[in-house]
């Protein structure tokens, strides 16, 4: 009995040294564990992090191609508004062209244009003028200050009328809505 005494508690001692070495053994598992699920939890964060960035610069390089399509556009139609306006230069020049005193610069032409459009608002204001301080007579003689190829718009797009008996003289034409 005794022998077998011993033996169980040497046996007793042996297992409680080997549940110690296995606690501390499943301690360091645990750790382990639990430093392989913050790996794995940093990991997948970055992972999802990274999956943002491509996104974004898919969104960047697909709003980067969007504004080099819209520029490529807006160049497209600056040349065709040039293509356009340098038209429209050339059909005024043929059919309307400027009065002898202006020069061919760009600057006296401009200076030129500027001073014709005020002229042709004071022939508007002289006809409407006209027309409100004498109703009975509306007419007004046309002389040289009046552009001649400016008549002759007013009065080919019905703004204007010429006179029955005097042609030297023009009205504004009734509008009525």
């Amino acid at each position: 009995l005794q022998k077998l005494k011993d033996d169980l508690e040497m046996m007793l001692s042996v297992v409680q040294l080997k549940n110690k070495q296995l606690k501390e053994d499943l301690i360091r598992e645990q750790q382990w564990h639990e430093e392989q699920e913050q790996i794995l939890d940093t990991l997948t964060e970055i992972n999802e992090e990274a999956k943002t960035k491509v996104q974004q610069l898919s969104k960047t390089s697909s709003t980067a191609a969007a504004f080099q399509e819209l520029q490529n556009k807006v160049l497209k139609i600056r040349k065709y508004k040039e293509q356009l306006l340098g038209a429209l230069g050339e059909f005024l020049e043929e059919h309307f062209p400027l009065p002898e005193t202006c020069g061919s610069t760009r600057n006296k032409r401009s200076s030129c244009i500027v001073h014709l459009q005020n002229h042709i608002i004071l022939v508007f204001q002289t006809l409407i003028g006209q027309l409100m301080s004498m109703p009975h007579e509306p007419y007004v003689t046309i002389n040289d200050s009046f552009w001649p190829p400016y008549i002759e718009l007013l009065l080919r797009y019905g703004i204007a009328l010429r006179h029955p008996e005097d042609p030297s003289r023009i009205r504004l034409d009734n509008f009525h809505m």
